[in-house]
């Protein structure tokens, strides 16, 4: 029994020695733990980062000025395009001297391409070589475009001239021939005079009232309108003059310049963000190039035929009508139209048998043109369909006149590139087909494989399933 007892006792001692080691044990690992976590929270203090609270009080910043900027755009905004305008005024020789120098750069290439190989066999220093081609390239080109201008005009504005003075001579004779046909027909139908009669006297009144209440109060105010006029007539003609020496600079220093305008783009974007603004820029170079040179070659010969067909049919105003046709012709499928009306009119008053003649010459020549000839020359260099064509000229020609129902169509073209390349990436990122032909017949996305359900198999797998 004692040794029961003993053994019972030993056993209790052990037990308890064993729950102290445990407790002792749990201890020193809540001591660790605790420990561990204090060293944790000393390193957060030590590595404590505020690159992430500067981030975000950046972005409040800017969304916050941002917003007020907006609000100022609006509630100045007539101050706002007042200096913007006067900007404009201000850089008009500037801008001048870059559009001459980007519509001139394709012949300055052209003609350099040819005299830099002359001048590299003579001259001693590649340099030397290179910047005399280039000098006289850029010379050529201009003195090209003078020539060219001056021989239009020189046709051009004796022919208009004359024009004018023969429907000054024959227009009388015209009146007088209508009145006489107006008078016989009035006294052969009392009932139809008397209509026509009150028309006139209706007319003739409100003649009257517009020529005291509105004509004579503003003749002072068109003259002093037409004095600005030929003053402004005079501040553009100079800007002209000063537009011609800025594009001989710049057409001298383009690489220079275009080496500048990369380093910027560069220094203020990465270099992934700037891979894609170089390319951007690189297409729209090629859509605005593209266009505007086969637009100006397209017009170049419409007007040309236009000119040759008059000619054979002994038309009256031949010369102006196909300037007329040829000018217009570079506005996208509306300029046809409008240079095709006036000059209708215009033969017409001549003889009106001629002028349906011109009107169906001109449809037939506008119908070789649109299938024939400018396919030719455009191709495809702005990958626009015909409803997006009248689309971007018609809002082109509503915000900017003719200017933009001419580069309507260029500058819809870039912003539709860009569109067609963002939305390629995002259906590239999300896994979808990036062809429009895949959603012709496309029901919705299956959920659970990612792929496009269809009401139809559309063509291209009907061939892979042949094939296979």
């Amino acid at each position: 029994m004692e040794e029961k007892q003993e053994n019972q006792e030993q056993q209790t001692s052990q037990e308890q020695q064993d729950q102290k080691e445990q407790q002792t044990s749990q201890e020193q690992q809540d001591r660790k733990e605790q420990q561990a976590r204090q060293e944790k929270r000393e390193e957060r203090k030590a590595n404590w980062n505020i690159k992430p609270y500067l981030a975000i009080g950046l972005t409040a910043f800017i969304v916050i000025f941002l917003s007020m900027v907006a609000f100022f755009l609006i509630y100045r905004y007539h101050g706002l395009m007042d200096n913007w305008r006067l900007l404009l005024g201000i850089l008009q020789p500037i801008i001048i001297g870059f559009v001459i120098a980007y519509l001139v750069n394709p012949i300055v290439k052209w003609e350099e391409k040819y005299l830099l190989r002359w001048f590299l066999k003579r001259a001693k220093k590649e340099r030397k070589a290179r910047k005399a081609a280039r000098a006289i390239s850029v010379a050529g080109a201009l003195i090209f475009v003078a020539v060219i201008l001056a021989v239009l005009l020189n046709m051009v504005i004796p022919e208009l001239y004359s024009s004018i003075e023969r429907m000054v001579i024959q227009l009388p004779r015209q009146v007088e021939t209508f009145i006489t046909w107006f008078e016989g027909y009035i006294t052969s139908d009392s009932q139809v005079s008397t209509h026509l009669e009150q028309i006139l006297n209706r007319i003739i009144a409100i003649f009257e009232d517009w020529a005291r209440t509105d004509f004579l109060p503003q003749t002072r105010t068109l003259l002093t309108s037409l004095t600005s006029g030929v003053i402004s007539v005079v501040r553009v003609l100079l800007n002209i003059i000063v537009g011609v020496i800025v594009s001989v600079y710049v057409l001298m220093s383009k690489e220079t310049f275009e080496g500048q305008a990369k380093k910027m783009v560069y220094a203020l974007l990465p270099a992934k963000q700037g891979n894609v603004f170089i390319e951007v820029a690189r297409k729209s170079n090629h859509i605005f190039s593209g266009f505007i040179s086969g637009m100006i070659l397209d017009a170049a010969i419409v007007s040309v035929f236009c000119f040759i067909g008059m000619s054979l049919f002994k038309m009256p105003y031949a010369v102006l009508v196909s300037v007329i046709v040829g000018v217009t012709n570079v506005i996208p499928f509306f300029g046809p139209y409008i240079g095709a009306i006036p000059s209708t009119i215009l033969i017409m008053l001549a003889s009106p048998i001629q002028g349906l003649y011109f009107l169906i010459f001109i449809i037939v020549l506008q119908q070789v043109d649109g299938n024939v000839i400018a396919p030719k020359i455009l191709g495809d260099s702005t990958g626009l369909s015909s409803f997006w064509v009248i689309f971007a000229t018609l809002i082109g020609g509503g915000f900017f006149g003719f200017m933009g129902m001419v580069l309507g169509v260029p500058v819809f073209a870039t912003f539709y590139y860009l569109a067609q390349k963002l939305l390629a990436y995002i259906l590239r990122k999300k896994g979808l087909p990036q062809e429009t032909t895949a959603y012709t017949e496309l029901t919705g996305i299956n959920l659970s494989t990612n792929r496009p359900d269809y009401t139809k198999t559309p063509e291209p797998e009907k061939k892979r399933k042949r094939k296979g």
